[in-house]
């Protein structure tokens, strides 16, 4: 497996990781063509997660909108409601399989969190995951989800208070505890081969969307949008096209607007730099210090992007937007009213950026966006929204 996406990627990180990093890369090669390690993994994702999951006409958003034709690729409907948990399991039963005995693992939105707390609890092993204080109080369901399942959630109050910074907690308790404990990547993000690693897992969405969609329309979709945080939603999605002549949208978040200041959208607007062990595009300020990422959605509350995004945007095979939290969350809203589908914060980005650009679109085009997680863990968020706009 290649270490650099071009000129982005490699292994930016201490010599004390280095040794679990080899460990890691060796063990992947080798059970990504093991045919029990295959055939496990895969019945795991048939009878635990539900794969496949469904490609959905949206018949209400596609009238509504009066555009192209819009499949959603239903990663809200795994078992823990996102597609956090292709990877996790993935990793987990990797981790197992290498004879480790500990998991941990960062999270933002909460949605990595609980998957990696549901493969560990599945394959016996002991779990901590940590998380900003912020991201604590913004996803308090997801947090008693974690601990339910048997997980330490660790709350990190250092820095933003967000996935930057339960980023670092974590690759600090790796290099004291790296003997015994294996730790779950959530993104296309890190040192390799992490990226390499997170992709191979969610290679699956993108599969299953190419032999559905020409099942059900006949053909290829002309058009593949995704939101992008770290990234790994997107490149489940967009690998298994890598060679066909279908357009690729990543949607980043503009927060407040690219102007403000207050945003995750280094691919829109940041600059190239190292940041958790990876070489990649990344928003930081003059001086070259980090900056603070800002969305609504958490799970895309991050500064940086996984290095394999960075080559697609450099090379232009894939094209990168970004999406106001507050158009954000009118498509929340939208697609909850069209087709009865609450999507999470994350995925509206995607579903916004086809809403504003509907009319860019030929109404025999075929759009796909994969929903990559369920709302239920916004609600809280969106009903302040709601409340705040209804008093202005």
């Amino acid at each position: 497996m290649k270490a650099y996406f071009g000129p982005y990627g490699g292994q930016f990180v201490p010599e004390t990781v280095m040794y679990a990093l080899t460990e890691l890369d060796q063990a992947f090669r080798y059970y990504r063509r093991d045919r029990q390690f295959k055939k496990s993994l895969a019945a795991y994702l048939r009878d635990y997660v539900g794969r496949p999951t469904p490609l959905y006409l949206a018949e209400g958003l596609t009238g509504k909108l009066k555009g192209p034709r819009i499949y959603l690729k239903r990663e809200d409907l795994t078992h823990t409601g996102a597609h956090k948990i292709n990877n996790t399991l993935g990793q987990v039963l990797l981790a197992k399989a290498m004879g480790k005995e500990r998991i941990i693992a960062e999270t933002g939105a909460g949605q990595h969190g609980v998957a990696t707390a549901t493969a560990a609890t599945l394959f016996g092993l002991s779990c901590a995951i940590y998380m900003g204080e912020t991201d604590i109080k913004r996803q308090a369901m997801n947090v008693t989800r974690m601990k339910l399942l048997g997980a330490e959630v660790i709350p990190v109050g250092s820095g933003s208070r967000t996935l930057k910074d339960a980023i670092n907690e974590a690759l600090r308790d790796w290099v004291t505890n790296i003997s015994n404990t294996y730790y779950v990547i959530g993104s296309v993000v890190g040192p390799h081969p992490y990226p390499t690693i997170v992709r191979e897992f969610q290679y699956v969405v993108g599969k299953e969307a190419r032999q559905q969609i020409q099942k059900a329309a006949g053909r290829l979709p002309d058009v593949l949008v995704a939101c992008v945080g770290g990234g790994s939603n997107a490149m489940g999605l967009f690998a298994p096209f890598a060679k066909d002549a279908v357009r690729f949208i990543g949607v980043e978040a503009a927060g407040s607007g690219i102007e403000s200041g207050k945003h995750s959208a280094p691919l829109c607007a940041g600059r190239v730099g190292i940041l958790h062990g990876t070489k990649s595009y990344l928003l930081q300020t003059d001086e070259g210090q980090i900056s603070e990422a800002h969305s609504v959605a958490p799970g895309l509350d991050y500064p940086g992007v996984g290095p394999e995004h960075s080559s697609l945007k450099d090379t232009l095979r894939a094209e990168y937007v970004s999406v106001t939290d507050e158009e954000a969350l009118e498509a929340f809203q939208l697609l909850s009213r069209t087709d009865g589908i609450i999507p999470a914060l994350e995925s509206s980005h995607a579903v916004a950026f086809v809403c504003k650009r509907a009319s860019e679109f030929k109404k025999e085009d075929i759009v796909v966006i994969n929903l990559s997680g369920r709302g239920d863990k916004d609600l809280d968020i969106v009903a302040q929204y709601l409340k705040e706009a209804s008093h202005e």
